[in-house]
Protein backbone atom coordinates (compact mmCIF):
# COMPACT_ATOMS: atom_id res chain seq x y z
CA UNK A 1 0.00 0.00 0.00
CA UNK A 2 1.05 3.62 -0.56
CA UNK A 3 2.65 4.78 2.68
CA UNK A 4 2.20 8.46 1.74
CA UNK A 5 -1.59 8.23 1.85
CA UNK A 6 -3.96 6.54 4.29
CA UNK A 7 -4.17 2.79 3.77
CA UNK A 8 -7.94 2.99 3.90
CA UNK A 9 -10.67 5.60 3.82
CA UNK A 10 -13.68 5.43 6.11
CA UNK A 11 -16.91 7.21 5.21
CA UNK A 12 -20.13 7.16 7.23
CA UNK A 13 -23.52 7.16 5.55
CA UNK A 14 -27.22 6.56 6.17
CA UNK A 15 -29.37 4.59 3.76
CA UNK A 16 -33.01 3.54 3.65
CA UNK A 17 -33.96 -0.05 4.41
CA UNK A 18 -37.40 -1.11 3.25
CA UNK A 19 -38.01 -3.22 6.33
CA UNK A 20 -36.20 -1.34 9.07
CA UNK A 21 -36.16 2.32 7.99
CA UNK A 22 -32.87 4.26 8.14
CA UNK A 23 -29.78 2.07 8.33
CA UNK A 24 -26.47 3.64 9.24
CA UNK A 25 -23.19 2.29 7.92
CA UNK A 26 -19.65 3.29 7.13
CA UNK A 27 -17.74 2.49 3.97
CA UNK A 28 -14.11 1.37 4.18
CA UNK A 29 -12.07 1.73 1.01
CA UNK A 30 -8.66 0.14 0.45
CA UNK A 31 -6.60 2.87 -1.25
CA UNK A 32 -4.25 0.33 -2.80
CA UNK A 33 -6.92 -1.70 -4.62
CA UNK A 34 -9.86 0.67 -4.72
CA UNK A 35 -12.10 -2.02 -3.26
CA UNK A 36 -14.73 -0.97 -0.73
CA UNK A 37 -16.90 -2.64 1.85
CA UNK A 38 -19.96 -1.23 3.59
CA UNK A 39 -19.96 -2.01 7.30
CA UNK A 40 -23.12 -1.60 9.41
CA UNK A 41 -23.15 0.76 12.39
CA UNK A 42 -24.85 -0.86 15.38
CA UNK A 43 -26.47 1.06 18.23
CA UNK A 44 -26.89 -0.25 21.76
CA UNK A 45 -29.26 1.00 24.45
CA UNK A 46 -26.47 3.22 25.78
CA UNK A 47 -22.93 4.05 24.70
CA UNK A 48 -21.21 4.81 21.40
CA UNK A 49 -22.14 3.25 18.07
CA UNK A 50 -20.24 0.13 17.07
CA UNK A 51 -18.84 -0.73 13.64
CA UNK A 52 -19.69 -4.30 12.67
CA UNK A 53 -16.43 -5.44 11.04
CA UNK A 54 -17.36 -9.08 10.44
CA UNK A 55 -17.37 -8.62 6.64
CA UNK A 56 -14.06 -6.75 6.57
CA UNK A 57 -11.85 -9.81 6.10
CA UNK A 58 -14.25 -11.62 3.79
CA UNK A 59 -14.65 -8.62 1.45
CA UNK A 60 -11.30 -6.82 1.71
CA UNK A 61 -8.98 -9.44 3.19
CA UNK A 62 -8.02 -7.23 6.15
CA UNK A 63 -8.13 -7.76 9.93
CA UNK A 64 -8.28 -5.01 12.51
CA UNK A 65 -5.41 -4.43 14.94
CA UNK A 66 -6.41 -3.57 18.51
CA UNK A 67 -3.92 -4.64 21.23
CA UNK A 68 -5.72 -5.15 24.51
CA UNK A 69 -9.09 -4.99 22.70
CA UNK A 70 -9.60 -1.46 24.05
CA UNK A 71 -11.67 -0.41 21.01
CA UNK A 72 -13.28 -3.77 20.23
CA UNK A 73 -16.69 -5.02 21.30
CA UNK A 74 -16.25 -8.78 21.80
CA UNK A 75 -19.89 -9.58 22.49
CA UNK A 76 -23.40 -8.25 22.90
CA UNK A 77 -24.49 -8.06 26.55
CA UNK A 78 -27.43 -6.84 28.59
CA UNK A 79 -25.79 -7.16 32.01
CA UNK A 80 -23.50 -4.25 32.88
CA UNK A 81 -22.92 -0.81 31.41
CA UNK A 82 -20.02 1.56 32.12
CA UNK A 83 -19.57 5.16 31.00
CA UNK A 84 -16.03 6.01 32.03
CA UNK A 85 -16.29 9.68 31.09
CA UNK A 86 -19.39 10.24 33.22
CA UNK A 87 -18.31 7.87 36.00
CA UNK A 88 -21.38 5.66 35.64
CA UNK A 89 -21.83 1.97 36.40
CA UNK A 90 -25.19 0.25 35.89
CA UNK A 91 -26.23 -3.31 36.77
CA UNK A 92 -29.06 -4.17 34.37
CA UNK A 93 -29.83 -0.44 34.16
CA UNK A 94 -29.72 0.28 37.89
CA UNK A 95 -27.04 2.77 39.05
CA UNK A 96 -24.54 1.13 41.38
CA UNK A 97 -25.06 3.92 43.92
CA UNK A 98 -28.77 3.03 44.29
CA UNK A 99 -28.07 -0.67 44.65
CA UNK A 100 -25.34 -0.01 47.22
CA UNK A 101 -27.64 2.19 49.29
CA UNK A 102 -30.85 0.19 49.14
CA UNK A 103 -30.01 -3.37 48.12
CA UNK A 104 -27.91 -6.26 49.40
CA UNK A 105 -25.57 -8.69 47.67
CA UNK A 106 -28.08 -11.50 47.24
CA UNK A 107 -30.56 -9.15 45.61
CA UNK A 108 -27.86 -7.72 43.34
CA UNK A 109 -26.80 -11.27 42.45
CA UNK A 110 -30.37 -12.20 41.52
CA UNK A 111 -30.58 -9.05 39.38
CA UNK A 112 -27.37 -9.82 37.50
CA UNK A 113 -28.38 -13.44 36.90
CA UNK A 114 -32.03 -12.90 35.97
CA UNK A 115 -32.29 -9.38 34.60
CA UNK A 116 -34.83 -8.02 37.10
CA UNK A 117 -34.95 -7.31 40.81
CA UNK A 118 -36.70 -10.15 42.65
CA UNK A 119 -40.09 -10.05 44.32
CA UNK A 120 -40.11 -10.80 48.05
CA UNK A 121 -40.94 -14.44 47.32
CA UNK A 122 -38.30 -14.78 44.61
CA UNK A 123 -35.66 -13.26 46.85
CA UNK A 124 -36.51 -15.59 49.72
CA UNK A 125 -36.31 -18.65 47.46
CA UNK A 126 -33.04 -17.49 45.85
CA UNK A 127 -31.40 -16.88 49.23
CA UNK A 128 -32.47 -20.34 50.37
CA UNK A 129 -31.23 -21.96 47.15
CA UNK A 130 -27.82 -20.37 47.67
CA UNK A 131 -27.74 -21.22 51.37
CA UNK A 132 -28.51 -24.88 50.70
CA UNK A 133 -25.40 -25.12 48.49
CA UNK A 134 -22.86 -23.47 50.81
CA UNK A 135 -21.38 -26.73 52.12
CA UNK A 136 -18.70 -28.44 50.02
CA UNK A 137 -18.05 -32.12 49.47
CA UNK A 138 -16.29 -33.51 52.54
CA UNK A 139 -13.59 -35.10 50.39
CA UNK A 140 -12.43 -31.59 49.46
CA UNK A 141 -10.80 -31.43 52.90
CA UNK A 142 -8.32 -34.07 51.74
CA UNK A 143 -7.82 -32.07 48.55
CA UNK A 144 -6.74 -29.03 50.59
CA UNK A 145 -4.12 -31.05 52.43
CA UNK A 146 -2.30 -31.57 49.14
CA UNK A 147 -1.27 -27.90 49.11
CA UNK A 148 1.73 -26.51 50.96
CA UNK A 149 0.76 -24.60 54.06
CA UNK A 150 2.32 -21.41 52.65
CA UNK A 151 0.53 -21.66 49.29
CA UNK A 152 -1.05 -18.39 48.14
CA UNK A 153 -4.82 -18.56 48.68
CA UNK A 154 -5.43 -17.66 45.02
CA UNK A 155 -3.38 -20.68 43.95
CA UNK A 156 -5.58 -22.80 46.21
CA UNK A 157 -8.73 -21.19 44.78
CA UNK A 158 -7.66 -21.92 41.20
CA UNK A 159 -7.04 -25.55 42.01
CA UNK A 160 -10.08 -26.24 44.19
CA UNK A 161 -12.63 -24.44 42.02
CA UNK A 162 -11.26 -26.12 38.90
CA UNK A 163 -11.63 -29.47 40.67
CA UNK A 164 -15.31 -28.95 41.53
CA UNK A 165 -16.30 -30.53 38.23
CA UNK A 166 -14.79 -33.77 39.57
CA UNK A 167 -17.18 -33.64 42.55
CA UNK A 168 -20.39 -32.37 40.92
CA UNK A 169 -20.91 -34.34 37.73
CA UNK A 170 -24.63 -33.57 37.74
CA UNK A 171 -24.14 -29.91 36.80
CA UNK A 172 -21.53 -29.88 34.03
CA UNK A 173 -23.78 -30.30 30.97
CA UNK A 174 -23.80 -26.76 29.58
CA UNK A 175 -26.65 -27.62 27.18
CA UNK A 176 -29.05 -28.40 30.04
CA UNK A 177 -30.63 -25.16 31.38
CA UNK A 178 -31.41 -26.73 34.76
CA UNK A 179 -27.83 -27.94 35.20
CA UNK A 180 -26.60 -24.44 34.36
CA UNK A 181 -28.81 -23.01 37.12
CA UNK A 182 -27.57 -25.57 39.64
CA UNK A 183 -23.92 -24.96 38.67
CA UNK A 184 -24.46 -21.20 38.98
CA UNK A 185 -25.94 -21.52 42.45
CA UNK A 186 -23.21 -23.91 43.55
CA UNK A 187 -20.43 -21.60 42.45
CA UNK A 188 -21.92 -18.52 44.12
CA UNK A 189 -22.67 -20.46 47.30
CA UNK A 190 -19.44 -22.42 47.67
CA UNK A 191 -16.97 -19.68 46.78
CA UNK A 192 -17.02 -18.08 50.28
CA UNK A 193 -16.71 -21.52 51.89
CA UNK A 194 -13.71 -22.44 49.74
CA UNK A 195 -12.12 -19.02 50.33
CA UNK A 196 -12.50 -19.32 54.10
CA UNK A 197 -11.08 -22.85 53.99
CA UNK A 198 -8.05 -21.57 52.07
CA UNK A 199 -7.45 -18.99 54.80
CA UNK A 200 -7.98 -21.40 57.69
CA UNK A 201 -5.61 -23.89 56.08
CA UNK A 202 -2.90 -21.23 55.71
CA UNK A 203 -3.01 -20.31 59.40
CA UNK A 204 -3.41 -23.86 60.72
CA UNK A 205 -6.90 -23.43 62.15
CA UNK A 206 -9.76 -25.94 61.75
CA UNK A 207 -12.26 -25.37 58.97
CA UNK A 208 -15.50 -23.71 60.07
CA UNK A 209 -18.66 -25.03 58.45
CA UNK A 210 -21.24 -22.63 56.98
CA UNK A 211 -24.35 -21.78 58.98
CA UNK A 212 -27.78 -21.68 57.37
CA UNK A 213 -29.09 -19.03 59.79
CA UNK A 214 -26.61 -16.38 58.63
CA UNK A 215 -26.77 -14.11 55.62
CA UNK A 216 -24.19 -14.36 52.83
CA UNK A 217 -21.63 -11.80 54.09
CA UNK A 218 -22.24 -12.74 57.72
CA UNK A 219 -21.67 -16.40 56.94
CA UNK A 220 -18.39 -15.62 55.21
CA UNK A 221 -17.09 -13.56 58.14
CA UNK A 222 -18.10 -16.35 60.52
CA UNK A 223 -16.26 -19.00 58.47
CA UNK A 224 -13.21 -16.73 58.26
CA UNK A 225 -12.81 -15.63 61.87
CA UNK A 226 -14.72 -18.02 64.13
CA UNK A 227 -12.83 -20.65 66.15
CA UNK A 228 -14.28 -23.63 68.04
CA UNK A 229 -13.04 -22.34 71.39
CA UNK A 230 -15.40 -19.37 71.60
CA UNK A 231 -18.50 -17.80 70.09
CA UNK A 232 -18.01 -15.42 67.19
CA UNK A 233 -20.29 -12.40 67.26
CA UNK A 234 -21.19 -10.77 63.95
CA UNK A 235 -20.51 -7.04 63.90
CA UNK A 236 -23.32 -5.52 61.78
CA UNK A 237 -21.13 -2.62 60.59
CA UNK A 238 -18.45 -5.01 59.33
CA UNK A 239 -21.03 -7.35 57.81
CA UNK A 240 -22.61 -4.45 55.95
CA UNK A 241 -19.19 -3.28 54.72
CA UNK A 242 -18.42 -6.81 53.51
CA UNK A 243 -21.78 -7.02 51.74
CA UNK A 244 -21.14 -3.63 50.17
CA UNK A 245 -17.73 -4.70 48.86
CA UNK A 246 -19.39 -7.76 47.32
CA UNK A 247 -22.05 -5.61 45.59
CA UNK A 248 -19.53 -3.14 44.19
CA UNK A 249 -17.27 -5.89 42.80
CA UNK A 250 -19.97 -8.22 41.45
CA UNK A 251 -19.53 -7.29 37.78
CA UNK A 252 -17.67 -4.75 35.68
CA UNK A 253 -18.43 -5.38 32.03
CA UNK A 254 -15.84 -7.13 29.78
CA UNK A 255 -12.76 -6.84 31.98
CA UNK A 256 -9.82 -9.24 31.73
CA UNK A 257 -11.20 -11.98 33.98
CA UNK A 258 -14.74 -11.79 32.59
CA UNK A 259 -13.40 -11.95 29.05
CA UNK A 260 -11.33 -14.95 30.13
CA UNK A 261 -14.43 -16.72 31.46
CA UNK A 262 -16.29 -16.03 28.22
CA UNK A 263 -13.35 -17.15 26.08
CA UNK A 264 -12.94 -20.38 28.05
CA UNK A 265 -16.68 -20.95 27.94
CA UNK A 266 -16.82 -20.41 24.19
CA UNK A 267 -15.00 -23.72 23.76
CA UNK A 268 -17.76 -25.56 25.62
CA UNK A 269 -15.74 -26.02 28.82
CA UNK A 270 -17.71 -26.81 31.97
CA UNK A 271 -18.65 -23.86 34.23
CA UNK A 272 -16.29 -24.80 37.06
CA UNK A 273 -13.32 -24.81 34.69
CA UNK A 274 -14.40 -21.46 33.24
CA UNK A 275 -14.65 -19.80 36.66
CA UNK A 276 -11.25 -21.26 37.63
CA UNK A 277 -9.85 -19.59 34.49
CA UNK A 278 -11.41 -16.31 35.61
CA UNK A 279 -9.78 -16.66 39.03
CA UNK A 280 -6.40 -17.17 37.39
CA UNK A 281 -6.84 -14.00 35.33
CA UNK A 282 -8.07 -12.03 38.34
CA UNK A 283 -4.92 -12.95 40.25
CA UNK A 284 -2.81 -10.53 38.22
CA UNK A 285 -1.65 -7.39 40.06
CA UNK A 286 -3.08 -5.15 37.32
CA UNK A 287 -6.54 -6.61 37.87
CA UNK A 288 -7.73 -8.19 41.11
CA UNK A 289 -4.41 -7.70 42.87
CA UNK A 290 -4.61 -3.92 42.74
CA UNK A 291 -5.91 -3.46 46.29
CA UNK A 292 -3.07 -5.64 47.57
CA UNK A 293 -0.68 -3.41 45.64
CA UNK A 294 -2.16 -0.38 47.43
CA UNK A 295 -1.18 -1.79 50.83
CA UNK A 296 2.31 -2.67 49.61
CA UNK A 297 2.69 0.90 48.35
CA UNK A 298 1.63 2.26 51.75
CA UNK A 299 4.21 0.03 53.40
CA UNK A 300 6.83 1.36 51.01
CA UNK A 301 5.99 4.95 51.98
CA UNK A 302 6.12 3.87 55.59
CA UNK A 303 5.23 7.08 57.43
CA UNK A 304 2.81 9.96 56.96
CA UNK A 305 5.67 12.43 57.03
CA UNK A 306 6.99 10.92 53.78
CA UNK A 307 3.73 11.34 51.85
CA UNK A 308 4.74 14.68 50.22
CA UNK A 309 7.99 13.09 49.03
CA UNK A 310 6.19 10.21 47.30
CA UNK A 311 3.51 12.49 45.88
CA UNK A 312 6.26 14.51 44.19
CA UNK A 313 7.82 11.29 42.91
CA UNK A 314 4.47 10.29 41.43
CA UNK A 315 4.37 13.59 39.54
CA UNK A 316 7.88 13.05 38.12
CA UNK A 317 7.68 11.39 34.70
CA UNK A 318 11.25 10.17 35.05
CA UNK A 319 10.52 8.33 38.31
CA UNK A 320 9.19 4.77 38.12
CA UNK A 321 7.18 5.15 41.33
CA UNK A 322 3.41 5.14 40.86
CA UNK A 323 0.67 5.78 43.38
CA UNK A 324 -1.41 2.62 43.38
CA UNK A 325 -5.16 2.93 43.90
CA UNK A 326 -5.52 6.22 42.03
CA UNK A 327 -7.16 6.66 38.64
CA UNK A 328 -8.71 3.87 36.57
CA UNK A 329 -8.30 2.33 33.12
CA UNK A 330 -11.98 2.91 32.28
CA UNK A 331 -13.13 5.75 34.51
CA UNK A 332 -11.93 9.19 33.46
CA UNK A 333 -14.01 10.61 36.26
CA UNK A 334 -14.54 9.56 39.88
CA UNK A 335 -15.03 5.79 40.13
CA UNK A 336 -18.66 5.55 41.35
CA UNK A 337 -17.78 2.48 43.43
CA UNK A 338 -15.06 4.44 45.23
CA UNK A 339 -17.52 7.18 46.13
CA UNK A 340 -19.72 4.58 47.83
CA UNK A 341 -16.85 2.74 49.51
CA UNK A 342 -15.25 5.92 50.84
CA UNK A 343 -18.20 6.44 53.18
CA UNK A 344 -18.12 2.80 54.27
CA UNK A 345 -14.37 2.99 54.82
CA UNK A 346 -14.70 5.78 57.37
CA UNK A 347 -17.63 3.98 59.06
CA UNK A 348 -15.51 0.84 59.49
CA UNK A 349 -12.54 2.78 60.84
CA UNK A 350 -14.81 4.59 63.32
CA UNK A 351 -16.43 1.31 64.39
CA UNK A 352 -13.10 -0.40 64.99
CA UNK A 353 -11.39 2.64 66.45
CA UNK A 354 -8.23 2.11 64.42
CA UNK A 355 -7.60 5.65 63.22
CA UNK A 356 -4.28 5.68 65.08
CA UNK A 357 -2.99 2.74 63.06
CA UNK A 358 -0.01 4.24 61.15
CA UNK A 359 -0.72 2.61 57.77
CA UNK A 360 -4.38 3.66 57.77
CA UNK A 361 -3.46 7.14 58.98
CA UNK A 362 -1.03 7.34 56.08
CA UNK A 363 -3.74 6.24 53.65
CA UNK A 364 -6.12 8.94 54.86
CA UNK A 365 -3.41 11.57 54.33
CA UNK A 366 -2.90 10.32 50.78
CA UNK A 367 -6.64 10.50 50.20
CA UNK A 368 -6.74 14.09 51.46
CA UNK A 369 -3.95 15.17 49.14
CA UNK A 370 -5.37 13.38 46.11
CA UNK A 371 -8.77 15.03 46.54
CA UNK A 372 -7.30 18.54 46.79
CA UNK A 373 -3.93 18.62 45.00
CA UNK A 374 -4.35 20.47 41.64
CA UNK A 375 -2.16 17.88 39.86
CA UNK A 376 -4.38 14.96 40.88
CA UNK A 377 -7.62 16.87 40.36
CA UNK A 378 -6.58 18.08 36.90
CA UNK A 379 -5.56 14.60 35.77
CA UNK A 380 -8.59 13.07 37.55
CA UNK A 381 -6.40 10.72 39.58
CA UNK A 382 -9.03 10.16 42.21
CA UNK A 383 -8.81 7.31 44.74
CA UNK A 384 -10.44 4.27 43.15
CA UNK A 385 -12.33 1.31 44.60
CA UNK A 386 -9.09 -0.63 45.17
CA UNK A 387 -7.71 2.12 47.39
CA UNK A 388 -10.65 2.04 49.81
CA UNK A 389 -11.31 -1.71 49.72
CA UNK A 390 -7.69 -2.40 50.69
CA UNK A 391 -7.95 -0.08 53.70
CA UNK A 392 -11.27 -1.59 54.81
CA UNK A 393 -10.08 -5.17 54.49
CA UNK A 394 -6.89 -4.50 56.43
CA UNK A 395 -8.87 -2.81 59.18
CA UNK A 396 -11.22 -5.81 59.35
CA UNK A 397 -8.29 -8.15 59.87
CA UNK A 398 -7.91 -9.74 56.45
CA UNK A 399 -4.33 -10.55 55.41
CA UNK A 400 -3.24 -9.05 52.09
CA UNK A 401 -3.05 -12.48 50.50
CA UNK A 402 -6.85 -12.73 50.88
CA UNK A 403 -7.72 -9.45 49.19
CA UNK A 404 -7.94 -10.86 45.67
CA UNK A 405 -9.78 -13.91 47.00
CA UNK A 406 -12.55 -11.64 48.30
CA UNK A 407 -12.69 -10.02 44.87
CA UNK A 408 -13.15 -13.48 43.36
CA UNK A 409 -16.05 -14.26 45.70
CA UNK A 410 -17.91 -11.16 44.56
CA UNK A 411 -17.00 -11.38 40.88
CA UNK A 412 -18.17 -15.01 40.65
CA UNK A 413 -21.72 -13.67 40.34
CA UNK A 414 -20.76 -11.54 37.35
CA UNK A 415 -18.72 -14.34 35.78
CA UNK A 416 -21.62 -16.76 36.11
CA UNK A 417 -24.11 -14.23 34.69
CA UNK A 418 -21.82 -13.46 31.75
CA UNK A 419 -21.14 -17.16 31.14
CA UNK A 420 -24.85 -17.96 31.09
CA UNK A 421 -25.55 -15.07 28.72
CA UNK A 422 -22.83 -16.32 26.36
CA UNK A 423 -24.13 -19.90 26.40
CA UNK A 424 -27.65 -18.69 25.55
CA UNK A 425 -26.47 -16.31 22.80
CA UNK A 426 -27.31 -17.86 19.37
CA UNK A 427 -24.59 -15.71 17.77
CA UNK A 428 -21.83 -16.86 20.14
CA UNK A 429 -18.85 -18.59 18.55
CA UNK A 430 -15.65 -20.05 19.88
CA UNK A 431 -13.22 -17.22 20.55
CA UNK A 432 -10.46 -17.03 17.96
CA UNK A 433 -8.61 -13.67 17.84
CA UNK A 434 -6.31 -13.04 14.89
CA UNK A 435 -2.88 -11.40 14.89
CA UNK A 436 -0.51 -9.07 13.10
CA UNK A 437 2.32 -11.44 12.19
CA UNK A 438 5.79 -9.82 12.28
CA UNK A 439 7.96 -12.95 12.26
CA UNK A 440 10.09 -14.43 9.47
CA UNK A 441 8.65 -14.83 5.99
CA UNK A 442 8.76 -18.19 4.20
CA UNK A 443 12.11 -19.97 4.41
CA UNK A 444 13.22 -23.55 3.79
CA UNK A 445 14.85 -26.15 5.97
CA UNK A 446 18.60 -26.71 5.67
CA UNK A 447 20.40 -29.81 7.02
CA UNK A 448 22.57 -29.08 10.03
CA UNK A 449 25.75 -29.65 7.94
CA UNK A 450 24.82 -26.74 5.65
CA UNK A 451 23.94 -24.20 8.32
CA UNK A 452 26.56 -21.49 8.80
Amino acid sequence: MDTKTPAAKVKSSTSKDGNHGARESCTVTDNATGQSVELPLLSGTLGPKVVDIRRLYADLGHFTFDPGYTATGSCESKITYIDGDKGELFYRGYPIEELAEHSDFMEAAYLLLNGELPTAGQKKKFERDITMHTMVHEQLIAFFRGFRRDAHPMAVMCGVVGALSAFYHDSTDINDPQQRVIASHRLIAKMPTIAAMAYKYSVGQPFVYPRNDLKYAENFLHMMFAVPAEEYKINPVLARAMDLIFILHADHEQNASTSTVRLAGSSGANPFACIAAGIASLWGPSHGGANEAVLKMLMQIGDKSRVPEFVERAKDKNDNFRLMGFGHRVYKNYDPRAAVLRKSCHAVLDELGVRDEPLLDLAMELERIALHDPYFVEKKLYPNVDFYSGIILRAMGFPMSMFTVLFAIARTVGWVAQWNEMIEDPNAKIGRPRQLYTGKALRHYLPVTKRG
